[in-house]
């Protein structure tokens, strides 16, 4: 295993370590204090409800509303019990399924007449009773009564309890269970209607702390006893159930059983209700209407019929998800409704496993996704985080029902970018570090900024990649040493002219490898990808030579030994990478195009050229150069022939320059047709012209030719060997 697949294991293993230890920090919170954010949890939630809206109702539950405009018509509450007696005969009358009050009547009506005339002894027959007459109606009507249970010890409760005509039959409980609500008194109907009613339920609502009904208990034990709920009670007379059976589980109850139909519930036996929406989901009927029998029979007919009021002054409303003031009753119907629907929601007992193993899921995927993305990305990606496991959540709430908690794994989403960035952070600070320090004297700022911003890209691994390399050498440097003689002296001398040259090369986005005594070594396209590689080492060399003159000028004044340099180019592929040991390496290039870019600059003083380039740089470059073709040559260790030209400079060649390579050209063209006596007319006559451009270069093919001359060679291809490096 290479050196950077072990330092990216490392990384990932230290990073899937941090986001393991963030999931355990949020798990622990989740389990040792799952009630500390229940509040925000379930507020969350809500915004869930009201980002989903309404949703239609099954129509099988109507209101009749004790409202502002049945008290206007009818008086003020308590109404007298006949006019109630006269709202149920009417509701019979149309064929009603089922009425249940969300009122209980906990004392007699004392505007009675025979309540009068009991007042005052008056003793006469056949005065009206309107509770009796109220009880005659509940007997012969489809009429379920409700009460209150006293959650609360107070000094004088009520200890009656009613009649249920049910069983209710506790599975799997275990032995001193007691999650379920316990009261601790009744406020009954008082005994002639509630003796003469067929059942009852309790209507108690439930707010949990926030003060918001988002669940109602369907079973209460009091007295060692289990109750159910009006609604409850509704349904299991609907189906027809005498049975009740009340599961649990190993976290308390689990769900109610009427017959076939299991509501499921939490622990406590509270069924979380999935609200329909806004108060008026459910069709609303004045009691005064009903009253009065103005309702179209079609629309009450087989309805179940809740009994309760709107009217403020009743003080009968609630907080729900969706509004901080919604009528108790409807609450009921939602309830009703969410059980013939069956879309209910639920905390199911696996919940709490389920809800750690997405807090661990969500830690690992936010740190993997904070790690291996951009910096920049980092809270971009953790907004699409939070909105993608928000999109979950809902669609898990509203298409299954289930009840996942969302405070913890936002939490943790956000607690985990925090951390992931942070680590992120401090590691790509070393690593920025790391790079600036190998880095920093060796490319330019800009190529410096590329490689920071791409840390984590594949730049810095051993690769074969084309690279243009650059060797340079000052002439005669060996006789400027021995003159100098002072090792400072000379030091100094030579920074003032590596300075000006190296930053020449990091100007043109080369990278400096390495100082070679008085050489320099440099190559393009790497680290960083640059465009026009070739081309920019070629200018990068031009403007070095041309810096020479004024660096002479400062030279020559000090009475310091003047410089010459000879620079090699060469193009192609070669290995790049880290390379070293663990002790020290260094990211240099290595491979066969690196060994002939310094032989072409060994022959700058062969050919008496300042920068020699080979025919693979030639072909790369883009920009107008002056050429000379100097040689077909194969070096030293090589067996396939290269050619040598020279870059005189930029752009095109004075009118009696250009006269001289036209004249220089045709003579190669002669020599590499074995025409050597016509090449040597021509290369003499270069030879013998006092302005020309190159010293040597005429008289190496002034001898070539008289030697070919004198032993013509056989199957001649132009090229020549160089058996030295210079």
């Amino acid at each position: 295993m290479n050196k950077h697949k072990k330092k990216a294991i490392k990384k990932f293993l230290l990073y899937f370590l941090v986001s393991i230890f963030i999931a355990i920090f949020s798990s622990a919170f989740y389990i040792f204090f799952p009630k500390l954010p229940d509040s925000i949890d379930n507020r969350l939630r809500d915004t869930l409800f009201n980002i989903r809206g309404e949703i239609p109702n099954t129509d099988n539950v109507i209101i009749i509303d004790i409202d502002e405009k049945s008290l206007n018509s009818l008086g003020q509450w308590p109404w007298q019990r006949n006019k109630i007696t006269k709202i149920l005969e009417n509701l019979t009358q149309n064929d009603i399924g089922l009425i249940a009050f969300d009122i209980v009547f906990a004392e007699e009506d004392n505007s009675s007449p025979h309540k009068i005339f009991e007042e005052y002894n008056i003793q006469r027959e056949n005065i009206p009773n309107y509770d009796l007459d109220f009880a005659k109606t509940i007997a012969n009507t489809p009429t379920i009564l409700g009460y209150i249970f006293e959650l609360e010890e107070k000094k004088h409760l009520t200890q009656g309890s009613p009649e249920i005509p049910a069983i209710f039959v506790e599975k799997n409980k275990q032995l001193g269970d007691s999650s379920l609500i316990k009261a601790h008194g009744t406020i009954l109907n008082i005994p002639l209607l509630q003796n003469n009613s067929y059942s009852s339920g309790f209507f108690n609502n439930i707010p949990d702390n926030s003060g918001i009904v988002r669940s109602v208990p369907l079973i209460i034990s009091y007295d060692d006893m289990i109750y159910p709920s009006l609604s409850l009670e509704v349904l299991r007379i609907l189906t027809q159930t005498r049975k009740v059976v009340v599961n649990y589980d190993e976290q308390g109850i689990a769900n109610i059983s009427l017959g076939d139909l299991k509501i499921p519930t939490d622990r406590y036996g509270r069924i979380l209700v999935n609200f329909r929406g806004k108060e008026g989901n459910f069709k609303y009927y004045s009691a005064i209407d009903i009253y009065e029998n103005k309702i179209d029979k079609k629309e009450l007919e087989g309805k179940i019929a809740l009994i309760g009021t709107s009217a403020a002054g009743l003080l009968d409303l609630r907080a729900t998800p969706f509004e901080s003031v919604y009528p108790g009753v409807e609450v009921h119907a939602n309830v009703i409704d969410n059980i013939i629907k069956g879309d209910f929601i639920y905390k199911a007992s696996w919940i709490d496993g389920a809800n750690i193993t997405l807090i661990f899921l969500l830690s690992i995927i936010t740190v993997l996704i904070i790690t291996y993305t951009p910096f920049w990305f980092n809270p971009l990606g953790t907004v699409l985080l939070l909105g993608s496991f928000t999109v979950f959540t809902y669609h898990v709430l509203f298409t299954y029902g289930i009840v996942l908690n969302i405070f913890f794994p936002l939490v943790t989403i956000i607690f985990a970018a925090i951390v992931a960035t942070l680590f992120d952070y401090f590691y790509e600070i070393k690593q920025e570090e790391a790079i600036k320090k190998k880095f920093a004297a060796k490319v330019s700022k800009e190529v410096m900024d590329n490689l920071l911003k791409n840390i984590d890209s594949t730049e810095f691994q051993a690769m074969e990649k084309e690279v243009t390399v650059f060797f340079s050498d000052v002439r005669g440097f060996t006789n400027i040493s021995e003159q100098m003689n002072d090792a400072k002296k000379l030091i100094s001398y030579l920074n003032q002219y590596m300075e000006p040259m190296s930053n020449i090369i990091t100007k043109f986005e080369g990278t400096i490898d390495k100082y070679i005594g008085d050489a320099i070594m440099a190559y393009w396209n790497a680290p960083a990808d640059v465009k026009n590689h070739a081309d920019k080492a070629v200018s990068a060399s031009l403007y070095q030579i041309k810096e020479l003159e004024p660096l002479n000028d400062r030279l020559k004044k000090e009475n310091k030994p003047l410089i010459d340099i000879g620079i090699g180019l060469n193009t192609g592929v070669a290995i790049v990478g880290e390379m070293g040991s663990s002790l020290r390496s260094d990211y240099t290039v290595i491979g066969d195009t690196i060994n002939l870019g310094a032989r072409l600059e060994s022959l700058c003083k062969y050919y008496d050229s300042k920068l020699n380039i080979s025919n693979f740089t030639k072909e790369k470059l883009n920009e107008e150069y002056i050429f000379r073709f100097l040689d077909y040559v194969t070096v030293k260790g090589k067996s396939k022939p290269i050619e040598i030209w020279q870059v005189i400079d930029f752009g095109k060649a004075n009118e009696v320059l250009q006269k001289e390579l036209d004249l220089y050209h045709k003579a190669i063209k002669l020599y590499k047709d074995s025409n050597f006596k016509e090449a040597l007319k021509i290369f003499e006559d270069l030879e013998n012209n006092e302005n020309k451009s190159n010293k040597k270069i005429y008289n190496i093919y002034i001898e070539r030719c008289k030697e070919f001359i004198l032993n013509p060679p056989k199957d001649f291809n132009g090229v020549y060997q160089h058996n030295t490096k210079a």
